[in-house]
C-alpha cells in the first residue's frame, strides 16, 4: 500500500463536495418541505455520491442542511468536520448569492482567485453548488435566486492548522475541491496552498520569497533576511510545487531553506522531499566529498554514515564544508527546474538546532 494515493486507501470528498450536497438538500427542502437524505450530487468524472445528512433545519423562508466531511484515508484537517449549508430565498434575478457563515473565512489580501471582502469558497465549489441550485429549480419549480450560507463546525479553529491566516482568509477555513474528490496522500491542498501564497506574495509586490520545509528553516531564513510572513512559504517536501509555480509566475528572488537530509535530495534532483518517496544517496554525498579533494577515509564514513547528519558532522570535524556542498547542487537543481524564469536563488541549509551550515 503505497502513500501516494494509490491501492487499497479509500478516497472522500472535499469540502466543496459536502457543500454542494448540503445546498442541494436545503434547497430542495425549502421548495418541497421535505429533506432527501441521503442527498445525491454529481461531479466531474461521472462521479455521483451520495451523503446522508447530520442535521436538518426547516424555517419559514430558509432551509439548512448538515453533512459531516468523510476524507476517505486522507489525513485531512477537515475530516470529520461538520459541514452546513444555510439556503434562503434570494432577490429575483440576483442568482446564487455566497455568505460565510461560521467557521468559513473572508477573503482580505489580493492574489486570491476570489475578490477581497468574499467568502472563501473556492471557484469550483461555487460552479458545483450553482449548477445543482439550478436543477432544483428546475425540478421543483424554484427560481433559482437564493443566497447561500456555508458553514463549518469549529472552523476557526481548525484554520489555525492551514495556511489561512497567512494567506489573508481570516475568521475559518476555505471551501476546497476541483473535482469534489480528495485523493489519499495527494496532499492536493498543500499544493494549492503553496500556490495560493506565491500568487498573494506577488499580489502584495513581495521580490523576495523563500520556500521552507519546515518551521525551523522559516525561522532562520525570516530572520536572516527580514522577510515578512506573506513572503514565507510553507514549502514542506514539495519543493517542486515551489519551482514550478514560481518558472510561470516568477518573483526575482527566491531562497530555499531546509535541514541538510532534505536539501541533500533536492541536491540529487529529487523534487519530491518526503522520506516515504526519496532517500538521502550517502553515495551520492561520498561523490561530492571525493570531488571536493575529501580523504578516502572520510569517503568512506561518508559512504557509510547512518544519516544526512552523521555524513555532515565528520565532513565538519574534517574541515570539509559538506553543507555549502550539498546547497550549490540543491541550486543547480532548483535553477534546472525554473529554466529561464527571472527568478535568483539562493540557498540555506541548517541542522537540526537551526544553526546555518551551508549556503549558496
Amino acid at each position: 500500500m503505497s502513500r501516494d494515493g494509490s491501492a487499497g486507501l479509500r478516497h472522500g470528498w472535499t469540502t466543496g463536495a459536502c457543500a454542494t450536497a448540503a445546498t442541494t438538500a436545503a434547497y430542495t427542502a425549502l421548495l418541497t418541505g421535505e429533506f432527501p437524505d441521503p442527498v445525491s450530487i454529481d461531479l466531474p468524472g461521472d462521479k455521483h455520491p451520495t451523503f446522508a445528512l447530520a442535521k436538518e433545519h426547516l424555517a419559514d423562508g430558509e432551509a439548512g442542511a448538515s453533512i459531516v466531511k468523510d476524507a476517505g484515508d486522507d489525513p485531512d484537517v477537515t475530516h470529520g468536520a461538520l459541514v452546513s449549508a444555510r439556503v434562503s430565498h434570494g432577490a429575483p434575478g440576483s442568482g446564487v448569492l455566497f455568505r460565510a457563515g461560521e467557521g468559513v473565512g473572508t477573503v482580505t489580501k489580493p492574489g486570491l482567485p476570489l475578490a477581497v471582502g468574499e467568502p472563501a469558497i473556492n471557484p469550483m465549489p461555487r460552479q458545483f453548488i450553482r449548477e445543482h441550485v439550478t436543477a432544483v429549480a428546475r425540478e421543483y419549480g424554484g427560481t433559482g435566486d437564493v443566497v447561500v450560507e456555508v458553514s463549518v463546525e469549529n472552523g476557526a479553529e481548525l484554520a489555525r492548522k492551514t495556511w489561512n491566516p497567512r494567506l489573508g482568509i481570516l475568521g475559518g477555513l476555505s471551501i476546497l475541491g476541483t473535482t469534489g474528490v480528495v485523493v489519499p496522500y495527494s496532499c492536493s491542498s498543500w499544493i494549492d496552498s503553496i500556490r495560493r501564497g506565491i500568487d498573494v506574495a506577488r499580489a502584495a509586490g513581495r521580490e523576495h520569497v523563500a520556500g521552507c520545509t519546515g518551521s525551523t528553516s522559516e525561522r532562520v531564513a525570516q530572520e536572516l533576511h527580514g522577510l515578512p510572513e506573506d513572503a514565507l512559504l510553507d514549502m514542506g517536501d514539495f519543493a517542486g510545487a515551489v519551482l514550478k509555480y514560481l518558472r510561470r509566475h516568477p518573483v526575482p528572488r527566491l531562497t530555499v531553506a531546509g535541514g541538510i537530509g532534505k536539501l541533500a535530495k533536492l541536491a540529487e534532483g529529487h523534487l519530491d522531499l518526503h522520506s516515504a518517496r526519496s532517500q538521502v544517496s550517502f553515495a551520492a554525498l561520498a561523490t561530492l566529498v571525493t570531488e571536493a579533494g575529501g580523504s578516502p577515509e572520510l569517503v568512506d564514513g561518508v559512504r557509510t554514515a547512518n544519516t544526512a547528519l552523521d555524513a555532515l558532522q565528520q565532513c565538519t570535524a574534517a574541515g570539509l564544508p559538506l553543507g555549502d556542498l550539498v546547497a550549490a547542487g540543491a541550486r543547480r537543481t532548483a535553477e534546472g527546474v525554473l529554466r529561464e524564469a527571472p527568478v535568483q536563488v539562493d540557498v540555506v541549509v541548517i541542522d537540526r538546532a537551526g544553526t546555518i551550515v551551508g549556503r549558496a
